[in-house]
Order: C-alpha cells, then sequence, then structure tokens
C-alpha cells in the first residue's frame, strides 16, 4: 500500500497576508514621500531660477530707468561720468564664444567618433574619454596661466607675422601685442572641448547598429558609414551639445579675464584687446558703487537672458533628436 503524504501548510506563512499589506502600505508610502521630494526638487529648481532673475532684474533697474534700450548699443564704460554701454562687452563675449566654437567643434566631433568608432581597444578607449573627460576637472585659473606662458607667446609672433603680410585683412588688421581675442578663444575652446566631445559621442551612439550593419554589406567602407549615415542622423544632437558648449563658453570668467585683454573696444582684428561680460563682472564688481553696481547688474541680467535662452534652445533640440532616433 502506498501511503500519501498530506500537505502541511507551514507556520512560515502563516499571517502572510497581512505581511503582504504591511509591506505594499509601506512601499506606497515611501512612493508617495519619494514622489513629494521629487516634486518639490523639481520646481524649487524653478522658484530658485525666477528668484535669481527677480533679484538680478530689480538690482538692475537703476541703470534700465537710466539708459533703457539703449544700453544695448551704447559703446562707452566710464565710470568716473556714468555713461555705461553694453555693446563691446556683448561684442567681445558673442566673438571670443563663437572663435572657440570654431576651434573646439571639429575637434570635439572627432574625438568623438574616435572614441565611439572602435578604433581602440575598450580599455585604452576608455582611458582616452577619462583624460577627455578630465579636461572639464582643471580649474579655470590654470588654464589661465597656461595661456599666459604658453599659448600667448606662440601667438604673438604669429600674429606680428601675420599682420606684417596680411595686415589688410580686418582680421590681421592689428600686430599682436600680448591677450586678444586668439588667445582666449583658443584656450576656451579647450574649455569647452569635454561637452562637445562627450555630448557628440552620446549623439553617435544612438545612430541604429542595423543601419551601419546594412551599409556595411552593401560595401560601404567605414569612412562611408559615418559620413552618410551616422554624422546626418546624429547631426542634431551634435548641434544641441555645440548650443550647449557654446552657453558654458558665453559664462567663462576667470580664464577669459586674464587673457581677452579687458579692453572695452570692438575691433575686427583676432589680435585685438577686448573684453567680455563675465571679464568685467569678475574684475569691476569689489570697487563699483551707486550707478556702476546698477549698470553691472543690468550686464549680468543681459547675460543670463543670453545663456539661458541658448541653452533652452539646446534642450529643445536634444529632445528632438532624442524623439528621432527612437521613432527610427
Amino acid at each position: 500500500m502506498i501511503e500519501t503524504e498530506t500537505m502541511v501548510p507551514s507556520t512560515a506563512s502563516t499571517g502572510t497576508p497581512w505581511v503582504a499589506s504591511k509591506r505594499a502600505k509601506r512601499a506606497k508610502g515611501f512612493d508617495v514621500l519619494f514622489s513629494g521630494l521629487t516634486f518639490l526638487s523639481g520646481w524649487g529648481t524653478v522658484a530658485l531660477l525666477l528668484l535669481i532673475g527677480l533679484e538680478v532684474g530689480y538690482a538692475a533697474l537703476p541703470a534700465m530707468r537710466q539708459f533703457g534700450f539703449h544700453f544695448l548699443v551704447g559703446m562707452q564704460w566710464d565710470p568716473v561720468n556714468d555713461q555705461y554701454g553694453a555693446l563691446p562687452l556683448i561684442y567681445g563675449t558673442m566673438v571670443s564664444a563663437a572663435l572657440a566654437l570654431l576651434i573646439s567643434t571639429p575637434l570635439g566631433v572627432a574625438i568623438a567618433i574616435f572614441l565611439t568608432e572602435d578604433y581602440l581597444h575598450h580599455k585604452l578607449r576608455s582611458f582616452c574619454k577619462f583624460l577627455v573627460e578630465l579636461l572639464a576637472a582643471i580649474p579655470s585659473v590654470i588654464y589661465g596661466l597656461w595661456g599666459i606662458y604658453v599659448v600667448i607667446p606662440i601667438t604673438t609672433p604669429l600674429g606680428n607675422w601675420l599682420n606684417a603680410h596680411f595686415g589688410w585683412i580686418p582680421f590681421f588688421s592689428t600686430p599682436a601685442s600680448g591677450p586678444g581675442f586668439l588667445p582666449a578663444s583658443f584656450v576656451l575652446a579647450i574649455m569647452i572641448l569635454p561637452t562637445i566631445a562627450a555630448l557628440s559621442g552620446a549623439a553617435l551612439k544612438t545612430t541604429p547598429q542595423a543601419l551601419k550593419e546594412g551599409a556595411s554589406a552593401l560595401g560601404a567602407t567605414r569612412w562611408d558609414v559615418i559620413l552618410q549615415i551616422t554624422l546626418p542622423i546624429a547631426a542634431s544632437g551634435i548641434f544641441g551639445a555645440v548650443v550647449l558648449a557654446l552657453g558654458r563658453a558665453m559664462g567663462e570668467t576667470m580664464a577669459l579675464a586674464m587673457l581677452v585683454g579687458n579692453n572695452n573696444q570692438i575691433s575686427a582684428s583676432l589680435f585685438a584687446p577686448a573684453n567680455t561680460i563675465a571679464s568685467l563682472l569678475a574684475n569691476s564688481f569689489g570697487e563699483a558703487s551707486g550707478l556702476e553696481v546698477a549698470s553691472l547688474m543690468y550686464l549680468s541680467f543681459i547675460l543670463m537672458a543670453l545663456t539661458l535662452g541658448i541653452n533652452a534652445v539646446a534642450e529643445v533640440i536634444l529632445e528632438r533628436s532624442g524623439a528621432t532616433k527612437k521613432h527610427l
């Protein structure tokens, strides 16, 4: 006779529904708490941004009332006579950032291609990526000192030679006297290089592998795939990376203050000394008083509006780029 064993419920399972209900309530409570914290953090960031904008705008009100929109096109910055204009500073900020982008964008995209297309062993590729990202960890003042002792001694003879032989070209119309647009822009390009390389690499990685393999199967070379498939698909993401780097370049302070020359004049020459909004704020705010303080805050408000606008455009571009990749 075969005896059958009767299944006896384990004592460990006694009260399981009650324990599960308690755990579910606890998990729900943590979920509500976490949702509340993230909600407060998100909207708190927005509130902080608005508070900063309102504070800067309120401090700039005396200058806004005094100069109005004429401040944007004024050419003088004369604290002695309380005459202030932002046009040379806006020009210097935009030109130095644009020159930095012209230098760093091709280099950054090339680095991104090199690090994403399996040209190196994965360990060596990780090491090179670490070195590129390490550039972002170097303090700005170190870049400024490097520019003074390395970049300026290189660009000064070059500028004098270009001025002597091609001085009829507006870009080389002045001799190099040390600080100026070119050395400042070159150092700034190195500073924003990690931003362009990292974000461009992320955009390149979103290219569907099936498209690359299909093109290779049809006889395309690696560079055919990169130039005709990978780069066109990643173009929106790369453009967003460039715009984000532009916002970063416009707000740079110490390196520009040490290298740009701090001259409130507009010149087309790459070797002419100039000034930027951020460098003027760093150099003048500690000793300012009266209407000059309000004018500096007006400059701060302009710089804040420019950088926020540029970063907002870049975020929209990156979001649309991500949506396009998911659709593909």
